[in-house]
């Protein structure tokens, strides 16, 4: 165990592990965390560690194309996370298991209502929203060009911050990779900043107004205001 939970929540033990087929493997978690709702993967971690094992050369393959492909999963996963809620979405919605909680369902829904199609390029940077917050506009029906969009610009967004951060910082401070753990942990914490500011201002409309504090709707309400909207 260390700062990052697990051992395959670490990065350097991910590497020591698979050595140059990393990238491989961290493609798969990615894609898996962005549409496969199982929440509790190092998705962060691994952005900023392919980043900062590319800059040491502890992984055999360009910038360029680690960016392209980490892309690639990242949005490929969110379009499946909508499929399946488009498909399947309101059987889903009203289960409540050992890793897919139906709290992961509110807080993600209540997220959703907050920031509109924003939310899916803010949820990218929160754990656990970012694994359901497509789903949640698939069970919605959001316009497939609309949710394509936003959804491309967030993983952008997500895959480009993160990784070039790792990057930059591992050609600046090559040490960093035996404080790997501690800094992505504050990395993390410094991404919620964004989402934690939106949260405060909406809990203190909530106190001046308590007319603000939304209805949570079921995944049937939800599906048909959307596909009124959308």
């Amino acid at each position: 165990m260390h700062a990052l939970g697990p051992d395959w929540m670490d990065p350097n033990y991910l590497l020591a592990l698979y050595g140059t087929a990393l990238i491989w493997v961290s493609l798969a978690i990615i894609f898996i965390e962005c549409g496969l709702l199982f929440p509790i993967l190092p998705g962060d971690s691994l952005l900023f560690a392919i980043g900062l094992f590319v800059a040491t050369d502890k992984l055999p393959i360009s910038l360029g194309l680690a960016l392209v492909l980490l892309f690639a999963a990242a949005f490929l996963g969110n379009v499946v996370g909508y499929e399946i809620g488009r498909a399947v979405g309101p059987a889903l919605y009203r289960h409540d298991g050992r890793i897919i909680r139906r709290q992961y369902w509110d807080q993600t829904h209540d997220f959703f209502e907050r920031h509109g199609n924003k939310a899916l390029v803010i949820g990218r940077f929160v754990p656990i929203v970012r694994t359901f917050v497509t789903v949640v506009a698939g069970i919605g029906r959001m316009d497939r060009r609309r949710f394509l969009t936003w959804s491309a610009v967030g993983a952008a967004l997500w895959v480009l911050s993160v990784t070039l951060l790792g990057y930059f910082l591992g050609h600046a401070f090559p040490v960093l990779q035996d404080k790997l753990d501690i800094a992505i942990v504050l990395i993390v914490l410094v991404s919620l900043i964004p989402a934690g500011i939106e949260w405060l201002r909406h809990r203190k409309r909530v106190a001046e107004d308590p007319v603000v504090e939304e209805h949570v709707e079921t995944p049937e309400e939800l599906e048909a205001r959307s596909r009124d909207q959308f």
